[in-house]
C-alpha cells in the first residue's frame, strides 16, 4: 500500500525553525515529484495551498511567502522528503502535508498530486 507519513511538526516562537520529514512507502520515489501543502486554522474555507514542490530530478518550487526561508529535499535511496523551515512566523500556523505526484516539469498544478499524508500540526507563537 502506498503510505506517506509526515512527523517532525510541534510548536516553536516566531523566529525559531522547524524540520518536517516525510517518510514514503509503498513505491520508489525515484520518478515521483512530491510537495508539501499546508492548511491554515480557523477559517472553514480555507484551501490546502501548496507551498513546496520538488521534482524528480531535484528541481525547486516555491510560493512567494515561504520562499528563501523554507527548503524542500528529497534524499531517494532514504524514500524521504524534507521540509526545512527557518525564520518562521505565526501565519505560517498550519497543518502541513506531504504528497507525491507524477513525474514531470514542476510546478506541477495542485490537483496532480494524488497522494497524501495524514499531516503534521506546526504552530508558530509570536
Amino acid at each position: 500500500d502506498v503510505q506517506l507519513t509526515e512527523s517532525g511538526g510541534g510548536s516553536v516562537q516566531a523566529g525559531g525553525s522547524l524540520r518536517l520529514s516525510c517518510t514514503i512507502s509503498g513505491f520508489p520515489l525515484d520518478d515521483t515529484s512530491m510537495g508539501w501543502y499546508r492548511l491554515a486554522p480557523g477559517n472553514p474555507g480555507n484551501e490546502c495551498e501548496l507551498i513546496a514542490q520538488i521534482s524528480s530530478g531535484g528541481s525547486t518550487h516555491y510560493v512567494d511567502s515561504v520562499k528563501d526561508r523554507f527548503t524542500i529535499a528529497r534524499d531517494n535511496a532514504k524514500n524521504m522528503v524534507y521540509l526545512q523551515m527557518n525564520s518562521l512566523k505565526p501565519e505560517d500556523t498550519a497543518m502541513y502535508f506531504c504528497a507525491a505526484g507524477p513525474p514531470g516539469v514542476i510546478p506541477l498544478r495542485p490537483d496532480k498530486y494524488n497522494f497524501w499524508g495524514q499531516g503534521t500540526q506546526v504552530t508558530v507563537s509570536s
